[in-house]
């Protein structure tokens, strides 16, 4: 069995320039008793609180500097053979028409995908972008 962690700020956390301070402390304070066999089996998701069901959304370099920041936690913490390794999905608000810019990126490795899971055209133009 493998665990989904999603971590993410809000909107006050994010225009107050804390969202990476935020995420670290998540990342500590969850993960980082685990050793890094136990953390091979965790998938992270990136969940902007600020764009779940909101209609905002992060922009892709919004998205890309903290699944970056994200990896270089990682690798600080449990080496970068493991922080490579590591799958790294966006779970904010991903949909059609920002899917194919945001798996684009290199520390993007795909999406935890929500409501636009229920539509099926919406999920199938997410899928056609990943692929």
């Amino acid at each position: 069995m493998r665990v989904i962690f999603c971590i993410g700020e809000v909107l006050e956390e994010r225009e107050a320039g804390k969202q990476n301070e935020v995420v670290a402390a998540q990342l500590k304070g969850s993960l980082y008793d685990l050793t890094a066999e136990q953390f091979a089996n965790v998938v992270l998701a990136y969940e902007p609180v600020w764009a779940i069901g909101t209609g905002k959304t992060a922009t892709a370099d919004q998205a890309e500097e903290m699944h970056a920041f994200i990896r270089s936690e990682i690798a600080k913490q449990f080496g970068a053979e493991v922080a490579e390794n590591t799958t790294i999905q966006y779970g904010g608000s991903c949909k059609p028409s920002n899917a194919k810019e945001l798996f684009a990126k290199p520390d993007v490795d795909g999406g935890l995908i929500g409501g636009a899971s229920l539509k099926a055209a919406d999920f199938k133009g997410i899928i056609d972008a990943f692929a």
